[in-house]
């Protein structure tokens, strides 16, 4: 009896050490079943993971399909791109509302990035310590806007 609690603990611990649903294209997302809508997630284990960080031109879809499901990508989630030191650009598709806290935090190679007139929330410290950021557009749809 002992060795099945053991075996289902171990099983437990490994499935909710997770930091994301799903891959697709080489972005992850949290998928939201009911509502058919995707969270962009980091990549690591954690957000401060420097394994797996995203790189380069990154360019976020309206929607994603997973296991035959399509779900509509809705928001950036927090810290999903915090310490992607080589992120250089990215592209946010008109779907997207939100913008999570952290979300790009420490990226020290972004140079510019324009938010869509969907966005209607950015969040806190959402580009605290980016070192190379010279130009943001933020368009009048954000109503709300942390730190």
């Amino acid at each position: 009896m002992k060795k099945y609690f053991l075996l289902l603990t171990l099983l437990c611990l490994s499935l909710s050490a997770r930091a994301h649903d799903a891959e697709v294209d080489g972005i992850f997302y949290n998928l939201d079943a009911d509502n058919k809508t995707a969270t962009v997630t980091f990549q690591g284990d954690n957000y401060d993971s420097y394994n797996n960080e995203y790189s380069g031109d990154v360019v976020i879809p309206e929607t994603v399909t997973y296991n035959g499901i399509t779900y509509s990508v809705t928001s950036l989630g927090w810290a999903c791109f915090t310490y992607c030191s080589s992120l250089t650009s990215i592209t946010i598709p008109n779907s997207v509302t939100s913008v999570g806290e952290y979300c790009f935090s420490a990226c020290r190679s972004l140079t510019s990035i324009t938010i869509p007139n969907s966005v209607t929330s950015l969040g806190e410290c959402c580009f605290s310590y980016c070192s190379s950021l010279t130009s943001i557009t933020i368009p009048n749809s954000v109503t709300s806007l942390g730190d």
